[in-house]
């Protein structure tokens, strides 16, 4: 039986051996007492849930969680003879480590609320296992000395740095204290994890440096300190590698990153270790080289959508996980002690600098660390802790921030950092850490900032922070929190979780605490919790909503099912000649009926007996003539007749004789006469058209009078031309032409000929 208050390292027991039952005392630890079971490997849940599939995970998944739940109900000694003696036990607990989902990877637990409840429980009984497997003492009586217990975990290989990183993945949400006291409590016992740490990070660099030789790029360090491979020129590129490869190489960044942060953020004191390894300045260059490369692959290759979505949603986690991982290493190693005041504040400000002046090369991760954790609040913070900061050297540090933004093109959605820090520099007071986190909570650059996205979001949802400001949240951050949220509370409908986010800032750990205090707004009170997602309403095409002055005609295909194919050819029309086309009449016949409209003129209009009343006969005297001449009909005919003697007289005007008239005066009154004669005359003929012919003598004649009573004499004909050579010309012809001859300079010639013979007879031309 077991003596009380002795460690079980001292403890030995007396236990029945044999058949026959003979007593024997053995040591409390002792192979011989380890129960023969054997625990299951895990595998994982299948993402296709088919009732096949689910039916054999359950089973096999009850089977390991009995185990777990016997395991867990063994007494102190029995616990640790079965932990360290036990193989199959160990082989279960790595092959849960290994293959149970993590946050961001696709399952099928929403699938089945069976496989979700299993995957639970097994979840719950491994992280209790591993808890117990962590403490070296249990109760007064159950313990195990301290130094022992060192060596029994680290020579049985129960921990070591891989399952505590897979530790720190899996179980960090929620349970961080817990995983904070356990990890710290294996480093207290055994200090020799710290040498295991030291020994781990050139790996994990080691790890940033496989990624970047496969996406064809090689950092300086690693060009520095190895030779130039063979084959380095023809290293693929995220571009050129395969879709399978290129997705291997996202999920792996994802997971080294997500796995470095939860570590770091659950167990701070590794910080330094990762320090000494100048891992901060290693991990600025990766992402400046690694992530803008890994972003254009995802953006411009064309992929399934899905595979798509969650290589850009991973890419994304990768890079805010990288930023957070930097912002831990300093504010643990640096910004912490200056503001718990150490002994030597001046090395630990000196260092923060130098870091941030590491960063000024690295634009893209310079402006993405300031967008999440602004270096104005840093600077603020150590010109209240250290007054004697050198403002030139924190000017020149926020003028390379403003210049990263500007080299990246991003815009700011908070005050730049140079007006930010004109208005912090003038008060420089020592303050406590409380204190100076209060102040970045409540003041106004800081507030709720945008989250780190990619270079150009797939999709952004609009969200407001608490104090106003808006920021945004990609769609691979929003269904990343929707999972987290779900994974904790998997009865609430997306829904519900999703006007939960919007009303508290998408601040998933506020959402989680107010629901589970039930202190949610009276608004989200009111919801169904169980409320789906709202569908997106698709929005109408663009052909339904298009508007054309072609719309609804004989071929507008759009909103015709059927077209009269016969009216559409391609090129010149078959079966057709130019001569069928000329003597198609059609258009004609076409035309036909709207003009017998105007047939009205009629040569004779038969006169019949019909009663007075018949109003059918469509040519009836009352009937309008065209061919009537109404001309005289306003006239009144013999109204105005006159019976003196003298009514020739006052008929027509008295005229002045040609004789008594003098010069112009009677000229005019001449011409007067002749247009009134000629208006009479025109006005008493009943011409419809008149004969161009006619009208063209007529305006001659009229033209050669109006010139005689002027005096203008026409020129005589002229007989240049004259008759066929050889036969001799007219006296005319010959006159002609000398006058011609001589009168040249008034035409066109200008005297060409006499200013010719000027300049020859003044010298001007040699002849």
């Amino acid at each position: 039986m077991a003596c009380a208050k002795v460690p079980l390292d001292e403890l030995h027991v007396t236990e029945p051996f044999g058949p026959q039952g003979k007593e024997r005392t053995l040591p409390a630890l002792h192979p011989d007492r380890k129960e023969e079971r054997c625990f299951l490997i895990f595998k994982p849940p299948p993402e296709e849930g088919t009732p096949a599939l689910v039916e054999e995970f359950l089973e096999h998944a009850q089977f390991i969680s009995d185990d777990l739940e016997w395991l867990l109900a063994l007494p102190h000694d029995k616990f640790w003879c079965q932990v360290v003696f036990d193989e199959s036990l160990q082989r279960c607990l790595d092959s849960y480590l290994r293959h149970a989902p993590r946050s961001l990877d696709p399952s099928g637990l929403s699938s089945s609320p069976a496989v979700a409840d299993m995957q639970r429980n097994i979840h719950r009984s491994v992280f209790m296992v591993f808890l117990r497997m962590a403490t070296h003492k249990e109760s007064k009586e159950n313990f195990i000395t301290p130094a022992v217990f060192a060596e029994i975990i680290y020579n049985n290989y129960l921990f070591d740095i891989p399952k505590i990183l897979d530790l720190c993945v899996l179980f960090g949400k929620g349970n961080s204290q817990l995983l904070h006291k356990m990890i710290e409590n294996i480093f207290t016992q055994q200090p020799s994890y710290y040498g295991d740490l030291n020994e781990t990070v050139p790996s994990i660099i080691q790890v940033f440096d496989s990624i970047l030789q496969q996406c064809g790029i090689q950092s300086e360090d690693t060009a520095a300190g190895q030779p130039l491979k063979l084959n380095a020129n023809r290293c693929q590129s995220a571009m050129t590698m395969s879709e399978e490869e290129l997705a291997d190489l996202v999920l792996y960044m994802c997971d080294t990153c997500t796995t470095i942060h939860s570590f770091l953020d659950i167990f701070p004191e590794a910080c330094s270790t990762f320090k000494q390894h100048n891992f901060l300045s290693r991990l600025s260059s990766f992402y400046e080289m690694v992530v803008p490369d890994l972003e254009k692959a995802v953006k411009k290759r064309n992929f399934n959508k899905s595979l798509q979505e969650d290589m850009w949603r991973r890419v994304s986690h990768s890079r805010k996980k990288m930023v957070e991982i930097a912002h831990l290493l300093l504010q643990h190693s640096c910004l912490q002690p200056i503001l718990e005041g150490s002994e030597n504040v001046a090395s630990f400000v000196e260092d923060l600098l130098q870091s941030f002046t590491a960063f000024l090369q690295e634009k893209r991760f310079l402006a993405d660390y300031d967008e999440q954790f602004p270096i104005v609040d840093d600077i603020s913070l150590l010109q209240q802790a250290f007054p004697h900061l050198d403002d030139t050297r924190t000017s020149y540090l926020l003028q390379g921030v403003e210049s990263a933004w500007e080299c990246v093109g991003k815009k700011r959605s908070f005050p730049s950092a140079i007006s930010s820090a004109s208005h912090s520099t003038g008060a420089k007071s020592k303050a406590s850490r409380d204190s100076a986190a209060s102040q970045k909570e409540g003041a106004g650059v800081l507030g709720v900032r945008e989250e780190l996205r990619g270079a150009e979001a797939i999709t952004d949802t609009p969200c407001k922070g608490d104090n106003g400001a808006v920021c945004t949240v990609s769609a691979g951050e929003l269904e990343s929190l929707l999972y987290h949220i779900r994974e904790l509370l998997p009865d609430l409908g997306e829904g519900f979780i999703l006007a939960c986010l919007e009303e508290y800032g998408y601040n998933s750990e506020l959402v989680i605490n107010n629901i589970l205090e039930d202190k949610l707004s009276p608004s989200l009170d009111k919801l169904d919790r169980a409320m789906a997602r709202p569908v997106k309403k698709e929005l109408p095409s663009v052909l339904s909503t298009r508007s054309n002055v072609f719309n609804d005609d004989e071929f507008d295909v759009f909103h015709r099912d059927q077209l009269d194919m016969s009216r559409i050819w391609k090129g010149r029309r078959q079966g057709e000649s130019v001569r069928a086309t000329l003597n198609d009449k059609q258009h004609i016949e076409e035309q036909r009926a709207r003009y017998q409209a105007y047939e009205t003129v009629v040569d004779e209009i038969p006169i019949t007996n019909e009663p007075s009343g018949d109003r059918d006969n469509a040519f009836s005297m009352d009937d309008y003539d065209d061919e009537y001449d109404d001309t005289y009909d306003i006239n009144q005919i013999g109204a105005n007749d006159l019976d003196e003697e003298d009514e020739l007289l006052n008929r027509r005007p008295f005229t002045i004789p040609q004789v008594l008239r003098t010069g112009k005066k009677a000229q005019e009154e001449e011409e007067d006469e002749e247009e009134e004669e000629e208006k009479n005359e025109a006005v008493r003929k009943d011409h419809f058209v008149q004969d161009p012919a006619v009208l063209r003598e007529r305006a001659e004649a009229r033209r050669a009078a109006m010139q005689s009573r002027k005096g203008y004499r026409p020129p005589p004909a002229s007989h240049v031309v004259g008759g066929p050579k050889g036969r001799g010309q007219a006296q005319e012809t010959v006159l002609d032409r000398r006058r011609k001859e001589a009168n040249k300079s008034r035409g066109a010639n200008h005297s060409r000929r006499t200013m010719a013979d000027r300049k020859r007879n003044k010298g001007m031309i040699p002849s």
